[in-house]
């Protein structure tokens, strides 16, 4: 499947149309890839037993469709197969401090997802969405490491919700009250940076000395996440 043309604006639906802070609202399709392939890691909003629940769990990308791993919202579609779900990922990138508290506040990038999912029975989709996952928090593992067996993909939920349906909002630079009175006040105002990098390796006790990390994940060790 052709990935979705990334120069085609995001169409607002009544879900995704900004009505508060529009001016941090982007329908451009690329912020939205760029959001999501920054990340791994989104909070995954279903209804079970009539009650909502707000579930992290793992994601990949490919473009067009966005795979989640979660058994807790596969147990919900068996009992309302038609339920719509809401994705979201976020990231944080500095804390806004301004001359007043009401002006505080916090430079993000995020991406909300609507749609209704559906299970992934398939196991050449399910291979390849999981691999997806895999490839989308560690590059590079996928092949690295032993690969499921059919009765462990059996045993794993996997959905997958189409990206058609999709707002973005994005908050950078300073604080808002430079030209305001507050400015007169003589208190620092500006941003405190928010930067998430890679630690150094961890071996596993039970290894044995002689296995050394593999180069994917070696390099990654000090990297800043994006």
């Amino acid at each position: 499947m052709s990935r979705l043309d990334p120069s085609r604006p995001l169409s607002p639906t009544d879900r995704t149309r900004h009505h508060r802070l529009r001016e941090q609202g982007s329908l451009d399709r690329a912020d939205l890839d760029a959001i999501l392939a920054a990340g791994f890691v989104c909070h995954l909003g279903v209804t079970v037993d009539d009650n909502p629940m707000v579930v992290p769990t793992v994601y990949g990308s490919d473009g067009n469709t966005l795979y989640v791993h979660g058994s807790v919202a596969s147990r919900s579609l068996v009992a309302s197969p038609a339920a719509t779900v809401c994705v979201t990922v976020t990231h944080i990138d500095g804390l806004v401090l301004a001359r007043s508290v009401f002006e505080h506040g916090v430079n993000y990038r995020s991406a909300m997802i609507f749609g209704t999912p559906r299970p992934v029975t398939d196991p050449d989709e399910k291979w390849a969405g999981l691999r997806c996952l895999t490839e989308q928090a560690t590059p590079g593992q996928w092949d690295y490491a032993r690969q499921p067996t059919p009765k462990e993909l059996a045993a794993t939920s996997l959905l997958a919700l189409s990206l058609d349906e999709a707002s973005v909002k994005i908050r950078t630079g300073a604080p808002d009250d430079g030209d305001t009175p507050d400015a007169e006040l003589g208190l620092w105002a500006g941003v405190l940076p928010l930067r998430t990098h890679w630690g150094e390796l961890q071996a596993d006790p039970a290894l044995a000395g002689d296995i050394e990390a593999p180069l994917h994940l070696a390099e990654r060790q000090g990297v800043t996440l994006r």
